[in-house]
């Protein structure tokens, strides 16, 4: 072998060894992406399970403070239509879809007759007020009426008049309120509350550090 022929072969391997390198090099880049893709992936869903939880309370929380909250009578049309609430109304969750249903019964003085007895059922939401750390019920909307002494002509008024006090009353009378001594998660959504889901025979209450 002479000298030349030595030196050719010194000269290839290094050649060879030097793209051998530069492939090893091209895939432990490749690598490292990859391990940085899936790390950049994977952070945002460890840290959206981790930082968003849910509480929930159920139709009995909720039928617990509504059976708190005080009566409550209006008048209107200068006493022309005098409309009270002596007894809770009785609420139930996910019914519809997303809502809930409020049915009570209300007695209801008309142009001086005498007071009758009405069954009201309606339908309403339900917001979180950030100062009174407690949830109302939102946007009352009565779907039906009945009383065997309220004529026809006079529902159109009584409607009116009950839709008033009823929207008055959700709007002061909480029908949950979060506890002091409530859990972790419940005191944690004192200040970190996102939404509300109503579903059938609860509430949840969807809780973000965001």
């Amino acid at each position: 072998m002479t000298a030349v022929s030595t030196v050719r072969d010194v000269a290839l391997d290094h050649e060879l060894f030097a793209r051998g390198c530069g492939v090893i090099g091209r895939l432990a880049l490749i690598a490292k992406i990859i391990v940085l893709s899936f790390f950049l992936l994977a952070v945002p869903a460890r840290s959206a399970g981790f930082l968003e939880h849910e509480i929930t309370f159920s139709e009995a929380d909720v039928q617990a403070q509504v059976d708190k909250n005080r009566r409550i009578e209006k008048s209107y049309g200068q006493g022309a239509v005098i409309v009270a609430l002596d007894e809770p109304p009785r609420i139930h969750l996910g019914e519809p879809e997303g809502r809930l249903t409020v049915s009570a019964r209300l007695i209801l003085t008309l142009l001086g007759q005498p007071a009758a007895p009405v069954d009201v059922v309606g339908v309403a939401g339900m917001r979180y007020d950030e100062g009174g750390k407690a949830f109302y019920l939102d946007q009352p909307e009565i779907r039906s009426l009945h009383s065997p002494s309220l004529s026809p002509a006079a529902e159109p008024l009584a409607q009116q008049a009950i839709s008033q006090l009823m929207g008055h009353y959700f709007r002061l009378q909480p029908v949950y309120v979060l506890r002091q001594d409530g859990s972790a998660s419940e005191l944690a959504a004192r200040w970190l509350l996102r939404s509300i889901r109503i579903e059938p025979g609860r509430v949840v209450a969807v809780l973000s550090a965001g």
